[in-house]
């Protein structure tokens, strides 16, 4: 039943992807931050953060943004490596800033709370989100990048204006959830429901005759995620079957690992994983196995879950397999070594981040904490 959710979310986020929603954040995002120092590429950041709150999926995220923020960047005379490289990371956001489909498998997985696990996501998604800012601030003042000049308060206004009802589906669903008016896979219904009528009556960016194509698309990518986590799933029920996860835990146990040793361990298995597997198919595969060791040694299972999507972010944009990387290169037209070699400086950032959320458990628990959420 968890698992419904995915198809719903992928559908909402091709309706937003379709439906000029990306533009219209894109906007909304370049009048709020744009005359800042390399303000194009922080408002990339912030538009990126706001389409992964809709769509729930990185490379969704870099596909609606990139292809509208790094040509408008190039026209402004940013360096195309720049712009890619920035996006490229940004978009990791799709499966850190709630709702995101990695967390939904991740609870599936696991047998934990998918609003506990959204809410968690919050604070390390907007901390990731404004570490990406500040680095492109220094970066923008030492390569001397242009800036815009700042948007009166009428066009700030116009372009919310515009924006809000995309910006409104993030409020539905998590205030849905949290508020207990509907379940994660509710939610993510009345999301898809939610973006196509925005689409299709409000921004009218797209017709009724489109609407089949989109179905179609979003689809294949719903085929082929879930005959990747049948597969994994198969998998797993193998392991535990076997008796595997019981003996690693034992194993583990014995050979007296301190909670921060082994989550160092699962960091480096998670990196290397993530640079040759697709994110849902890791999380089946090594969630059953990292769940019962991480429990005996006291580590929050929900911490747990947030450690493993941001090592699936870095996955994302690690060769040969990270698929922002493609994404990217697709978009951009450029070569892929040449996205690889644009999206590596920002990637030292992620792999610092990945320490804090490792090893400063109260970031992802701090919120779920706070709002009382102990289920």
């Amino acid at each position: 039943y968890t698992l419904l959710a995915i198809p719903f979310f992928l559908l909402s986020g091709a309706f937003m992807t379709t439906g000029g929603v990306a533009q219209r954040l894109i906007d909304f995002a370049n009048a709020c931050v744009g005359h800042i120092r390399g303000g194009l590429a922080i408002s990339a950041v912030m538009a990126c953060m706001l389409f992964a709150a809709l769509s729930g999926s990185s490379p969704a995220t870099v596909a609606a943004v990139g292809s509208i923020a790094i040509a408008g960047m190039v026209r402004s005379g940013y360096p195309q490596a720049f712009g890619a490289g920035i996006v490229c990371n940004a978009g990791t956001l799709g499966i850190l800033i709630p709702p995101s489909i990695v967390m939904v498998v991740y609870a599936a997985a696991t047998e934990q709370s998918v609003g506990k696990l959204f809410m968690a996501g919050v604070i390390p998604g907007l901390l990731l989100g404004v570490a990406l800012m500040v680095a492109i601030y220094i970066v923008a003042r030492k390569m001397d990048l242009p800036a815009m000049p700042r948007a009166s308060l009428r066009q700030l206004l116009t372009t919310a204006r515009k924006a809000v009802w995309g910006l409104l589906l993030m409020v539905i669903i998590l205030g849905g959830i949290y508020s207990g008016m509907f379940t994660p896979t509710e939610a993510a219904a009345v999301a898809a429901v939610y973006a196509g009528f925005v689409a299709l009556f409000v921004y009218k960016d797209m017709t009724i005759r489109e609407c089949p194509k989109v179905l179609l698309d979003s689809g294949k990518l719903t085929i082929m995620l879930m005959f990747i986590i049948a597969n994994a799933m198969l998998f797993a029920h193998v392991l535990t079957t076997e008796q595997i996860p019981q003996t690693i835990t034992a194993w583990v146990i014995e050979m007296g690992l301190q909670p921060w040793q082994f989550l160092l361990v699962v960091n480096v298995v998670l990196l290397v994983a993530g640079a040759f597997m697709e994110p849902s198919a890791i999380i089946l595969i090594l969630a059953p196995i990292l769940f019962p060791i991480a429990v005996q040694l006291g580590i929050d299972p929900i911490h747990l879950g947030i450690i493993m999507v941001v090592n699936m972010e870095i996955g994302l944009i690690t060769p040969p397999v990270g698929l922002n990387l493609f994404v990217t290169s697709a978009v951009t037209g450029m070569p892929l070594t040449a996205v690889i070699k644009a999206a590596w400086p920002w990637l030292m950032l992620l792999l610092g981040f990945l320490m804090i959320i490792t090893y400063v458990p109260a970031v992802s628990m701090a919120l779920p904490n706070w709002l009382g959420m102990n289920g």
